[in-house]
């Protein structure tokens, strides 16, 4: 779980960021999970987009990608929101949390 201290921290980081998963009609299905899953162990953190065909609220993608992930949702901004995991070998330094 994260503090507010740090999603302060990684919305900063993941404002100049691209999208690198698209949520279409397709969903969240078990090849989105999987390839979400490789993007954060690539980068730790991610931004992804919701297109106007996706069906489902940004906020439940959101926290369906994430509790499928094993992530944190660091921010949800409009049809983008951000994804955080540490991965192995951490290349984000988190603020310390309480």
């Amino acid at each position: 779980m994260l503090t507010g201290k740090q999603k302060r921290f990684l919305r900063a980081m993941g404002h100049s960021l691209n999208p690198v998963i698209t949520i279409g009609k397709g969903e969240i299905t078990e090849a989105l999970v999987k390839e979400t899953a490789e993007a954060l162990e690539h980068h730790e953190l991610i931004k992804v987009k919701i297109l106007e065909s996706c069906l489902l609220d940004r906020h439940d993608a959101a926290d369906e990608l994430a509790a499928a992930c094993d992530a944190d949702v660091a921010q949800v901004i409009g049809r983008t929101f951000l994804l955080y995991r540490p991965a192995k070998e951490r290349k984000i330094e988190l603020p310390r949390g309480r």
